[in-house]
């Protein structure tokens, strides 16, 4: 989960699981994990910058160990550039099975050596309610899709995905 407030913090005492929240510094808002059973550790993983002033606060992946497979939520910049040098420094970060997932905030293919591009094809935000992009994805190394799609959207204005994975 992406943009996660303080008002989901209730998510487990509501539908049970766990729930792994990561603030970002700066920000009132940061992300989030949920497993209906799996206990996972975790922990914030540091990723590239602007040097622009004004820029956003430096973002972070929330990084989910769960056994042998890692998975990193993301939230990544909007800058083309930068979005991709900040998946090149989770896919460095990490060993093994990977899924990187999340908002990418990326136009086009993304390419990541040892990586394949496994998320739904779908549309998943429409930019100022007109431009149709696919922004939300996932990235996987060593792992197989089992089921990829995207889901209604709800209270976001992104449509959240699904994946299921056999590592």
């Amino acid at each position: 989960m992406q943009e996660v407030t303080g008002a989901i913090g209730g998510l487990a005492d509501r539908v049970g699981g766990r729930f792994y929240p990561q603030t970002w510094p700066g920000k009132r808002h940061g992300l989030a994990a949920w497993s209906p059973q799996t206990s996972w550790a975790t922990h914030p993983l540091k990723l590239p910058a602007s040097k622009m002033p004004g820029r956003f606060p430096t973002r972070f992946a929330q990084i989910l160990q769960a056994g042998d497979v890692t998975i990193a939520n993301v939230h990544l910049s909007h800058g083309q550039i930068l979005n991709r040098r900040q998946l090149y420094r989770i896919a460095r970060s990490t060993d093994g099975p990977t899924a990187i997932v999340g908002d990418f905030n990326a136009l086009g293919p993304v390419l990541l050596p040892g990586f394949f591009d496994v998320g739904p094809r779908d549309i998943t935000h429409h930019a100022q309610q007109v431009l149709p992009l696919r922004l939300d994805r996932c990235m996987a190394r060593d792992l197989t899709i089992v089921h990829s799609r995207t889901l209604d959207r709800g209270p976001s204005d992104h449509r959240p995905i699904l994946l299921r994975f056999h590592s």
